[in-house]
This record gives structure tokens, sequence and C-alpha cells, in this order.
């Protein structure tokens, strides 16, 4: 009994001597939102192309591009990035490896 008494005056001790922890500081106000009006992200666009817009909770995802005189193209902003790829219609993204296995000769 007198080891638990003396043990636990010990952890009392400890406990005690424990600094008390600071206080955080405060969190940084969030960056400014840019105004509805205001495109956040500027993209050239060639006199004559037609460009279409395709929007999803209010975010451009997607862009058609149809150039004067030739088939259309689609930018792919996949990660939300800001980054646009080109894909077209018809791509599915799958590159099937080729190389040759054996030669006749």
């Amino acid at each position: 009994m007198r080891l638990l008494a003396v043990s636990m005056l010990m952890w009392a001790a400890a406990a005690a001597a424990q600094p008390t922890p600071e206080p955080l500081p405060e969190p940084l106000p969030p960056p400014p939102l840019p105004e509805a009006d205001e495109p956040a992200v500027q993209i050239e666009v060639h006199e004559g192309d037609v460009v279409e817009e395709i929007r999803a909770g209010g975010r451009v995802v997607m862009l058609k591009v149809t150039p004067p005189g030739g088939k259309p193209y689609y930018l792919v902003d996949t990660a939300g990035s800001g980054n646009w790829v080109r894909r077209e219609p018809l791509d599915d993204g799958v590159r099937v490896p080729m190389w040759p296995i054996h030669t006749f000769q």
C-alpha cells in the first residue's frame, strides 16, 4: 500500500511539472474568391474558332473547340488544376502496347 501511495505522489508531481501548452495561433484568412463575372481561366482562342463551355457545379470542366472548316476537338480538365488536355471524340485514353514479338523471314 505504501508503494502505491509513493508511486501516485510521483505521478502527480510529474504531471504538475509539465508545462502548459501554448495556445494555437489564429488561422490565416482564406484567399479571396474570383468575382462571378470574372473568368478564372484565360484560354487563347484563335480567330474564327467556336468554343463551347461545358460546366459542372459552376466550374468549367470541358471545352469543345470547333475550328472553321475542321473537325471539333475537346479540352478536358481532368484533375481540376487548370491543366487542359486535348481529347479526341473517339479517344478512350487506352494505349495498347504494340511491338513485334517475332518476325518471319
